[in-house]
């Protein structure tokens, strides 16, 4: 069909142009469609990659003769990600694959719940005991303190640097009292109670020099243990002090000298030197997403309940 100037009709131009949009539409469609099946393969990936824990399939030491590691980072909690429960497992793991010639327990921690770290250590001495020819070595990073001590003393040794800090054998127990804010504020407590101490060291309430008194017993109840636990496990080799016992802390070269550890090494330097196995592999238990997202949601809840409330904390 052709116009008067013999040109191209205008119907075929328009067909044309109807023509091409649509095969450009459907190029961009699949480019959209591309993009976003990528879009969803990346986001499936990441996903697998922080709900898997990998390193369970790593093959670093597996068959062979291997030193192995397990690490305690941060504040020791029942809800957290340092908790009895998992350095446990972790351990006893470590302690029955017969190619681990020897165990290492990294640790840098300012301490956390007595209850956890005790457990912690009972399971240290059972194990040692249960596997006299394992030895089980103490790593200091940058903090060992109490409870991270209190672990760290049922090892065989304890190897640092020379920068670590290391100690505040001691136990605490904190709180708040709002009673001269509420004077200020006008607000009235009310509080009622079945049993004359129920309202324990409540910090809306004035301090009561019983309550006081008690929660003081228990707190020097729970230092001797932790002195106690030091003791045994360092024996002769720790160096007392008038101050050893009463909340202080050292550096790395200052604990080798008063006996709370016993020489300057790194993980690396315990598996090659001491060990005799310069391979390591990782037994540590590492929470994934999900568990995480589980526990840091429990403790934000105990935190939310408890927090009115002063608790034990050996740190």
């Amino acid at each position: 069909m052709a116009d008067e100037g013999g040109g191209v009709g205008w119907e075929r131009k328009i067909l044309e142009k109807i023509a091409l949009e649509a095969v450009n539409e459907q190029r961009r469609s699949r480019r959209w469609g591309i993009f976003f099946k990528l879009l969803g393969f990346a986001y499936v990936t990441v996903l697998l990659a922080t709900l898997v824990d990998w390193d369970n399939f790593s093959g670093d030491g597996e068959g062979k003769r291997h030193t192995a590691l397990v690490e305690m980072q941060g504040v020791i909690q029942a809800k957290g990600d340092v908790n009895a429960d998992d350095i446990v497992s972790a351990l006893q793991s470590a302690f029955d694959d017969k190619q681990a010639a020897g165990v290492i327990l990294r640790i840098n921690s300012p301490g956390g719940s007595p209850v956890q770290a005790g457990i912690i250590t009972d399971e240290m001495r059972r194990l040692r005991g249960k596997h006299p020819d394992k030895p089980l070595y103490v790593v200091v990073e940058d903090i060992c303190a109490s409870g991270g001590y209190y672990v760290a003393s049922a090892a065989d040794k304890i190897y640092v640097d020379k920068a670590s800090i290391l100690g505040s054998i001691g136990v605490l127990m904190d709180g708040f009292g709002f009673t001269g804010s509420m004077d200020k504020l006008g607000i009235e407590r009310r509080l009622l109670t079945a049993g004359e101490n129920k309202g324990f060291l409540d910090p809306f309430s004035p301090q009561n020099g019983r309550h006081k008194e008690h929660a003081q017993g228990m707190l020097n109840d729970i230092h001797q243990q932790f002195i106690d636990v030091v003791r045994q496990g360092r024996g002769t080799r720790l160096k007392e002090t008038p101050d050893m016992f009463t909340g202080l802390m050292w550096t790395g070269t200052k604990s080798v000298e008063l006996g709370l550890a016993d020489s300057l090494g790194t993980v690396d330097s315990v598996a090659r030197d001491v060990i005799k196995a310069e391979g390591i592999r990782d037994y540590t238990i590492k929470p994934n997403f999900a568990e995480k997202f589980a526990r840091r949601f429990g403790s934000e809840v105990a935190g939310g309940l408890g927090n009115a409330l002063a608790k034990f904390s050996i740190r």
